[in-house]
C-alpha cells in the first residue's frame, strides 16, 4: 500500500498527542506552492534542508576543534546529525511531530560562524556598527535568501513552522513575531525540543572529544555527580569492559539520564 500525503496527514491526526503541531494545520510558505503527492509539508522541509549548500558547508566549520585536526573530533554536520537523532526520539517520546523537530535540529546552526562561538564573537564584534552578528538569525537569513534553488523565489521557502523554530532567542520576547504571527514567550512543543536535544547533544559529545584530545581526564570527571551518577549506570550494566568502552557507554547513558 503506498501512502499520499493526506494518509500521512491522518496517521499524525490519529497518533499525535493534542498539543503537537500538525502538518495539516501548518501556517504555510511565504510563497505559494502545489503541496507534494506524497511528502507532508514538514517532511518536505526536512529534505529541502538536507539538499541545500548551507547545509552542506556544516561539514567545514568548527564544532569544538577545528576541522582537520583530527578524524573523529565532531564538526557542525556531524553535531547536528546527532542532534537531530536525539531530537526525534524526544518528540516521539512525548508523541509530538518528529517531522517538524527534524528539520529545526538540521537547520539550526546553518548560519554558524566558521571557528565556532569563538568566531561568531568576531564577526559580531566587526559588525557592532550594522546590528552585530548572531548565528542563528544568520540560520533563518540562509533558509529565506541566501539559498537560491528555485525559480520566482529566494531562500528555500521553508514553513513558518521550521523558520519560527530557528528564533529560539527571540522567543524569549513576549512580543516577538515573524510574518505576523507571534512566536513568543512559549515556542511550540517541537521547537522547544529541538532545543534542548541541542544542549544535550554537545554537553555529551563535547565531553566525548574533550577525553580524546586529552583536555580533560577521566580522574577529572569522576569527581562530578553526574558523571558519577552515568558511571554507576555503565558498571550495573556491563562488566569487563575496556577503558575505551567504558567511556563510550558512560558517554551515552549521559544523554540517556539527560532525558
Amino acid at each position: 500500500m503506498i501512502h499520499v500525503r493526506q494518509d500521512w496527514e491522518k496517521l499524525e491526526a490519529r497518533d499525535l498527542a493534542p498539543y503537537a503541531a500538525h502538518s495539516s494545520n501548518s501556517l504555510g510558505r511565504k510563497h505559494l506552492e502545489p503541496e507534494h503527492p506524497v511528502r507532508p509539508c514538514f517532511q518536505r522541509d526536512r529534505d529541502r534542508i538536507l539538499h541545500s549548500r548551507c547545509f552542506r558547508r556544516l561539514e567545514y566549520k568548527t564544532q569544538v576543534f577545528i576541522n582537520g585536526t583530527a578524524d573523529h573530533y565532531r564538526t557542525r554536520l556531524t553535531h547536528t546529525m546527532e542532534m537531530a537523532a536525539v531530537g526525534r526520539t524526544l518528540a516521539r517520546a512525548f508523541h509530538v511531530n518528529e517531522d517538524l523537530t527534524a528539520p529545526i535540529c538540521l537547520a539550526h546552526d546553518v548560519g554558524h560562524s566558521p571557528f565556532g562561538h569563538r568566531g561568531e564573537a568576531v564577526l559580531d564584534d566587526l559588525m557592532k556598527n550594522h546590528g552585530g552578528f548572531d548565528h542563528n538569525l544568520q540560520s533563518l537569513r540562509a533558509v529565506e535568501k541566501l539559498e537560491y534553488q528555485y525559480p520566482g523565489f529566494r531562500g528555500l521557502n521553508l514553513t513558518w513552522e521550521v523558520r519560527a523554530g530557528l528564533l529560539k532567542h527571540e522567543a524569549a520576547h513576549p512580543n516577538a513575531q515573524l510574518d505576523g504571527h507571534p512566536i513568543g514567550p512559549f515556542q511550540y512543543l517541537e521547537a522547544q525540543i529541538a532545543d534542548i536535544a541541542d544542549d544535550m547533544t554537545y554537553h555529551a559529545h563535547d565531553t566525548d572529544d574533550g577525553l580524546a584530545a586529552g583536555l580533560i581526564s577521566l580522574d577529572q570527571l569522576q569527581k562530578l555527580a553526574f558523571w558519577k551518577f552515568a558511571a554507576a549506570r555503565t558498571e550495573q550494566q556491563y562488566c569487563a569492559l575496556t577503558e575505551e568502552q567504558y567511556l563510550r557507554i558512560t558517554i551515552r547513558n549521559l544523554l540517556d539520564l539527560q532525558a
